[in-house]
């Protein structure tokens, strides 16, 4: 059965597309189509002419990394547009730098879309970016975790034995899963970042000192395990309202590498009652400013860093 030729079809859309107007090339009236020339995008990629027409045809199926990357800057995609060019020649996109840490305004949209329910925004290695007010009400105040820099997995293992004492939230939560199973999750997790941007320094920093403090996370990153962490289902022993059970579901923003942690009752009726109740008390109020923030975000609290 004949396969698509995925790679030739979006070679040639994105040369047609391409404009000639960049300095390196020479437009003029006679052109017959208003994107690159395949002698055009050979003379950039330093190609033949042959092998762009092969390629375009199907009739050479297997570029190699250096090619793959020679035409995306010739075509000048952008990082979503090159990955997709590396897929369809089924090869791994290149990795990029540092773990993005910056929300961008559509992802805030996206959280006050969400909603009452409980939301956080955590980095590609799980370092807590901002919060909303439902957050704090249910799971606590993020400032008073007592988390390394921010970091969920660095609060997940801070102790040292072989079982954690020490609560993830401000009030105790457990995992239906259990804890190793939690931890493990996340730990794959953490490895898909790592292979993704194996240049930042600070999550470089983070798994060797994980490494050498934390024997339950050496021996979960020795399995070699890699997965996203796409949800569980948890009980707050929430101070206020008693046991409260939600499932937590981990959404994605294609562009974006942010994790968006989002809560929600558990089919248990009760469970709605408590989140209401939690939703209209009156002590659900913002956080007092704090001069350990760098910045305040509207309906959104982000963590304390340190100044340096």
């Amino acid at each position: 059965m004949a396969t698509t030729n995925n790679f030739g079809i979006a070679l040639r859309g994105w040369r047609e597309r391409r404009s000639p107007l960049t300095g390196e090339l020479e437009s003029g009236a006679d052109r017959r189509i208003p994107g690159l020339r395949r002698e055009e995008l050979a003379r950039l990629s330093g190609l033949s002419v042959d092998y762009v027409v092969r390629l375009e045809q199907g009739r050479a199926r297997n570029p190699s990394a250096q090619v793959v990357g020679a035409l995306s800057r010739a075509l000048r995609l952008d990082a979503e547009e090159r990955d997709h060019l590396f897929r369809c020649a089924r090869l791994t996109p290149p990795a990029t730098g540092d773990v993005p840490r910056q929300v961008p305004p559509r992802v805030h949209r996206l959280v006050r879309q969400l909603g009452d329910a409980p939301v956080a925004v955590y980095a590609a290695d799980w370092t807590l970016l901002s919060w909303n007010r439902m957050w704090t009400a249910v799971i606590g105040d993020p400032r008073a975790y007592g988390w390394d820099q921010g970091s969920l997995v660095a609060g997940m293992f801070r102790s040292p034995g072989g079982h954690r004492v020490d609560a993830i939230a401000a009030w105790p939560v457990r995992s239906w899963a259990g804890d190793e199973a939690e931890e493990e999750s996340l730990v794959a997790d953490l490895r898909v970042t790592a292979l993704a941007h194996p240049d930042d320094a600070r999550l470089s920093l983070l798994v060797d000192r994980l490494l050498g403090t934390s024997p339950r996370f050496a021996r979960l990153w020795s399995n070699g395990t890699a997965g996203l962490h796409t949800g569980d289902r948890k009980t707050v022993e929430h101070p206020l309202v008693g046991d409260l059970t939600l499932d937590l579901d981990v959404l994605t923003v294609p562009g974006s590498d942010l994790r968006i942690v989002v809560y929600a009752p558990a089919t248990d009726l009760d469970d709605t009652d408590k989140l209401t109740a939690l939703r209209t008390s009156p002590r659900l109020k913002p956080p007092a400013p704090s001069p350990l923030f760098k910045e305040r975000v509207e309906g959104l609290n982000p963590p304390s860093h340190p100044e340096s």
